[in-house]
């Protein structure tokens, strides 16, 4: 969808995205990308995720000379400390993230220019499942809400095209709308 090369828009070096979508159409293995995590339990519902190495466009990337750490607990009301969001408040966070990230990239390709972008994000999840109290009822969330807030040069209908083609191409959101193998083995 890039239809432009006009140096930084919405803080993207357009020029640089463009380079990059072209290496990747002339070597696709540059694609291939793995994310790695290594999280460890703390208490309770308190654990505590390092981010750091990862592999893509073709080389193992150690750019991050120290780890992000992600922590995670539960509300009170589900036992946890509260010292952190849980893991479907950081599962909003994840899809947000990446949703104003393609849009941000997306429209910035087009010559679309953001002046302000904020979203309200909701799941809506039934404990039933997760605590294994009905098998009917999936453990996850049943449905998202995304409100985006968008402040920009563009019309509407443009915004609405450029949403509907960031929700396709959305990494995130593929994930929670699509099955995704996951394998868990004890070493």
């Amino acid at each position: 969808m890039v239809t432009t090369t006009n140096s930084h828009i919405n803080g993207v070096d357009v020029d640089q995205l463009v380079e990059t979508i072209n290496h990747i159409k002339e070597d696709n293995d540059l694609a291939q990308f793995e994310f790695r995590a290594k999280s460890t339990w703390e208490k309770g519902g308190e654990s505590r995720t390092e981010i750091q190495g990862f592999y893509g466009a073709g080389q193992e990337n150690t750019s991050r000379e120290e780890p992000f750490v992600v922590e995670g607990d539960e509300p009170p009301v589900l036992l946890g400390g509260n010292s952190a969001p849980n893991a479907v408040e950081l599962t909003l966070a994840a899809l947000a993230s990446c949703l104003n990230v393609g849009v941000a990239y997306n429209a910035a390709a087009q010559g679309i220019e953001i002046e302000d972008m904020s979203m309200d994000i909701t799941g809506e999840l039934n404990l039933e499942g997760f605590l294994g109290l009905n098998e009917r009822v999936r453990p996850g969330y049943r449905k998202i809400e995304v409100n985006y807030h968008i402040n920009s040069d563009a019309s509407r209908d443009e915004l609405n095209d450029l949403l509907d083609y960031v929700q396709r191409t959305s990494p995130v959101q593929d994930m929670l709308s699509n099955p995704v193998q996951v394998d868990v083995q004890l070493q």
